[in-house]
C-alpha cells in the first residue's frame, strides 16, 4: 500500500539494494511516512527493523505502521536524530546489521504540511524545525546570526552566489522588524534575487536555513562515520541524497571511508577503506518515476558493501 503522507522515491531499487534476508537485521535511518519501512518489513520473518525519525509525525505513522502490518515484532520505532545511530542500537542490543537505508533530505509532508515553514508555497512562522522539540528556529537564525554568519550559511548550504548582498540585505531588513514569516523572507529575497530565477532562488536560501537549523551537515557526518562500524562484512549501505551537499560527503565516504575524502593507505599503498561501492555511477530514478513523483528528478542513489 502507497502511503499518501510521502511517496517513497525509488522503491523497488532501494529494497533490491538492501539485498534484505528473511532474519536479517536493518535499519532504515529515515522511517518518514514509512514507505521503505513498510516494503522491507514484507520480506522479513524473522529479521527485525529498526527505524529512526525525529519527526513526531513520523511517530504517528509508524504508529499505525504497527496496527497494519502482520508481523509487528519486527518492528521498532527509535523517535531520534539518525545521528545517534550507534548509541541506540547498543541500547537494543544490537551489534550488527545486515542494511542500512537512508533517504536523506526532507520528507514531502514536511514540504506540504503549510504550518512547518519548510515550504515556499505558503504564508507561516519561519520554523524549519525537524524535531520540534528543540529550541533554535528559521527565524532565530534570520534575526540573530551575524552578516558574516549568514553569508557563510547562504553561499555554502544555499550554494547562493551573490550570497553576501543577501545577508547584508537581511541585515539591514530586520533593523526596523524581525523577519517572522515565509512570506517576509520572500519579499526580501525577491530584492536580491536573479531576474526569472525567483524560485529556485527561494529553494536556495530556504534548502540553507533548513540545513542550518536541523544542523543537517553534522548530522550526516556522524551518521555516515558510524555505518561502517555497525555493518556486518557483506552488509549493504544504500542511501539516496536529493543534492551535492549531500552526494559528496556519501560519494567521499564510499571511496576511502573518510568525510572529508583524505586517503589513508596501508604499507603496501592500497586504500584502506570499509566499503566496496555496488554500483560505480549513482542510480537514477527513470522517467515514468519522475512524471509520477517530481521529487525523484533530483534524487541519486548510492550502494556499498561493507568489506
Amino acid at each position: 500500500m502507497e502511503s499518501t503522507y510521502h511517496n517513497p522515491v525509488m522503491l523497488s531499487e532501494c529494497i533490491e539494494a538492501l539485498n534484505i534476508k528473511e532474519d536479517g537485521i536493518y535499519v532504515d535511518l529515515t522511517f518518514g511516512g514509512g514507505g521503505h519501512s513498510r516494503a522491507i518489513l514484507e520480506k522479513l520473518t524473522t529479521g527485525k527493523l529498526y527505524s529512526f525519525d525525529q519527526d513526531s509525525d513520523a511517530q504517528e505513522q509508524a504508529k499505525k505502521l504497527s496496527e497494519e502490518i502482520s508481523n509487528p515484532s519486527c518492528f521498532v520505532f527509535v523517535k531520534a536524530n539518525f545521528r545517534y545511530l550507534a548509541k541506540y542500537l547498543r541500547m537494543y542490543k544490537v551489534e550488527k546489521v545486515d542494511g542500512i537505508l537512508a533517504d536523506l533530505g526532507i520528507s514531502s509532508h514536511q514540504i506540504d504540511e503549510p504550518t512547518r515553514g519548510f515550504s515556499t508555497r505558503f504564508d507561516a512562522d519561519l520554523d524549519m524545525r525537524m524535531d520540534t522539540s528543540t529550541s533554535e528556529t528559521a527565524k532565530d537564525i534570520l534575526n540573530e546570526y551575524s552578516e558574516t554568519e549568514l553569508h557563510k550559511l547562504f553561499g555554502i548550504y544555499g550554494e547562493i552566489k551573490n550570497a553576501k548582498t543577501l545577508a547584508k540585505t537581511v541585515v539591514a531588513s530586520r533593523i526596523n522588524k524581525p523577519i517572522e514569516t515565509t512570506t517576509e523572507f520572500k519579499e526580501i529575497l525577491n530584492r536580491v534575487a536573479p531576474k526569472k530565477q525567483e524560485f529556485k532562488y527561494y529553494a536556495q536560501a530556504f534548502q540553507a536555513l533548513r540545513i542550518e537549523v536541523n544542523q543537517e551537515m553534522e548530522a550526516l557526518e556522524d551518521m555516515l562515520l558510524q555505518c561502517a562500524d555497525v555493518l556486518k562484512t557483506g552488509g549493504r549501505l544504500v542511501a539516496m541524497s536529493y543534492h551535492s551537499l549531500e552526494d559528496r560527503p556519501l560519494k567521499k565516504i564510499i571511496q576511502t571511508g573518510k568525510f572529508q575524502g583524505e586517503v589513508e593507505k596501508d604499507f603496501y599503498g592500497n586504500i584502506i577503506k570499509p566499503f566496496e561501492a555496488v554500483n560505480r555511477k549513482p542510480i537514477l530514478a527513470t522517467k515514468e518515476e519522475i512524471e509520477q513523483n517530481p521529487r525523484a528528478r533530483s534524487a541519486k542513489l548510492r550502494i556499498a558493501e561493507k568489506i
